[in-house]
C-alpha cells in the first residue's frame, strides 16, 4: 500500500526552489521576488530602528530625569508662625532628613534651599534656579557629582558653586571664574527691599544630559544658599532619593509617616507622567504605522505567487495529473512566499541591529552631510539621538513579519492547490 508524503516532503522545497530562481522567460517571476524581498526588508528595518531610537530616548530621559532630579520631594504645606506669617519651610529639617533616611528603600535624603536668581558674567546673564545643597549630597547625585563631562574640582564646593555647562555656555565663563547672583529679595530698607547681589567663584562646572538641567541650574552649598535666600535654620525641601524609583509609590505611605504632619510629596512621575505618557502613546501610534507599511510589504508576496501561479497552470496541472495532492501544491507555493517574508526578516532585521549598535557614527554622518544642526538639543532636551536595541521589540517586529507573510501567502497558495488539471492543461 503506497504511503503518501509527508507534508514539506523534499520535493516539495525542491519544486519551491526551482520556481523561486526561475527567469521571466521561465515563467518565473525573479523581479517581483525582489520587490517583495526588498520591501519586507526595508519594512522590518523600519520599524527596528523605530522601536529602538524609540527605547533609547525613553530611557535616556528617564535616566536623566532619575541622575539629576530627586525621585521624590518633600514639601510643607502651608501653615503661619507664631509671627502670624504664612510660609511653607520646613524648621526641623535635620531631624526630619533622619527620619526619612530609615525609611526601608530610601538611599538619600538630603534639604535643599532653592531659589531663582539672575546670573552675570562680564560678558552677558541668564535666569537660573540655584540648589542650595551640602557638598556630600551633591557628590551623591549621579548625573552632578559623577558627570563624564564635568570641569573642575567638586572637593572645593564649598569655596564656591557649581554651574551647568549650559550657564557656562551662556555667561562664557569657566572654571575659576566668577559670577554674580542677584536676588530681587535682598535687604529691607526703609525705602523698600533692595536686590541682594554677591560674587562667587565656579569650581565645579556640570553636564547632567539634559539640556533644560545644564542651562538653568546652580548648587551652592547649603549654609551659604540659606544666608544668601534669607533661610536661616530653615529649609525649603527635602530631596529623597529610593532605591527603585520605578516603585517609588510603594514608599509614599511610610515616607508621609517619617514626615510631619503637614507635609506633602511629589515624585518624579508626577513631575514627568506626563510627558512619559505622551511617549507611550506615541510608541503605540508609531508602532501601528509602520506595522501597516510592513502590512503592504508583504502584500508584494501575494502579487508575486499570483503572477507566478498564472505563470505555472500548466506545470500545476502536469503534477497534479502525476499525482501531487492539493496539500502539496499548496505547500509548494507556500514555501515561495513565506521563504520571501523569511529571507526578508532577516535581512531586516540584520540592518535594523546594525542601524542600533552604530547610530553615533551614523548620525554623525548624516549629520555632517546636512551641514550640522539635525539635532536641536533646546527642543528635544538631550544631546543626542540615542538607541536601545531590546529583545521585546526585535521579536515582536520578527513575529509581526513573519506571521503578516505567512498568512498573506495561504490565499495565492490555495488558489494554486484548487486549480483544475484539466482546465490547466486544455490549452496546452
Amino acid at each position: 500500500m503506497a504511503h503518501s508524503p509527508p507534508p514539506f516532503a523534499p520535493f516539495e522545497w525542491m519544486i519551491a526552489w526551482r520556481y523561486l530562481r526561475a527567469r521571466r522567460a521561465e515563467g518565473g517571476v525573479s523581479v517581483m521576488t525582489w520587490i517583495s524581498l526588498i520591501g519586507i526588508a526595508l519594512a522590518v528595518f523600519a520599524l527596528i530602528a523605530t522601536l529602538a531610537v524609540r527605547a533609547g530616548f525613553r530611557a535616556e530621559f528617564v535616566d536623566t530625569i532619575l541622575g539629576a532630579n530627586a525621585h521624590v520631594t518633600v514639601y510643607a504645606s502651608t501653615y503661619v508662625t507664631d509671627e502670624g506669617v504664612a510660609t511653607r519651610v520646613i524648621e526641623d529639617y535635620a531631624d526630619m532628613a533622619d527620619r526619612l533616611r530609615a525609611v526601608p528603600g530610601v538611599t538619600r535624603a538630603a534639604p535643599l534651599v532653592r531659589g531663582q536668581v539672575m546670573a552675570a558674567s562680564n560678558n552677558g546673564n541668564a535666569g537660573v534656579e540655584v540648589y542650595g545643597i551640602a557638598a556630600a549630597d551633591l557628590a551623591a547625585i549621579p548625573r552632578i557629582g559623577h558627570s563624564e563631562e564635568a570641569r573642575g574640582d567638586i572637593a572645593r564646593f564649598d569655596d564656591g558653586i557649581a554651574i551647568g555647562s549650559g550657564v557656562a555656555r551662556e555667561l562664557l565663563v569657566g572654571v575659576g571664574d566668577r559670577i554674580k547672583l542677584i536676588s530681587p529679595d535682598g535687604v529691607k530698607t526703609p525705602f523698600g527691599t533692595s536686590p541682594r547681589v554677591k560674587a562667587y567663584e565656579v569650581v565645579y562646572i556640570f553636564s547632567a544630559g539634559r539640556y533644560d538641567i545644564d542651562r538653568t541650574r546652580i548648587y551652592m552649598p547649603f549654609a551659604e544658599a540659606q544666608a544668601y535666600f534669607n533661610r536661616e535654620g530653615v529649609a525649603d525641601e527635602m530631596e529623597v532619593m529610593v532605591k527603585d524609583p520605578e516603585r517609588v509609590e510603594e514608599v509614599i505611605p511610610a515616607l508621609l509617616a517619617a514626615s510631619d504632619d503637614n507635609a506633602l510629596v511629589w515624585t518624579w512621575r508626577d513631575a514627568s507622567g506626563a510627558f512619559l505618557r505622551a511617549l507611550t502613546i506615541e510608541d503605540n501610534v508609531m508602532f501601528i504605522i509602520l506595522s501597516i507599511l510592513v502590512l503592504i510589504a508583504t502584500m508584494n508576496i501575494v502579487s508575486g505567487l499570483i503572477m507566478l501561479v498564472k505563470n505555472k497552470g500548466r506545470d500545476i496541472g502536469i503534477l497534479r495529473t502525476m499525482g501531487l495532492s492539493e496539500g502539496s501544491v499548496l505547500r509548494v507555493f507556500f514555501i515561495c512566499g513565506a521563504s520571501v517574508g523569511l529571507i526578508g526578516t532577516v535581512a531586516g532585521v540584520i540592518f535594523g541591529c546594525l542601524f542600533a549598535i552604530y547610530i553615533d557614527p551614523i548620525f554623525s554622518f548624516v549629520n555632517y552631510v546636512a551641514g550640522g544642526g539635525v539635532w536641536d538639543p533646546s527642543i528635544r532636551g538631550i544631546y543626542e539621538l540615542p538607541a536601545k536595541l531590546q529583545a521585546g521589540d526585535v521579536f515582536s517586529a520578527v513575529a509581526l513579519s513573519l506571521g503578516l507573510s505567512f498568512v498573506v501567502t495561504i490565499f495565492p497558495a490555495r488558489r494554486a492547490a484548487r486549480m483544475n488539471p484539466v482546465e490547466a492543461l486544455r490549452y496546452e
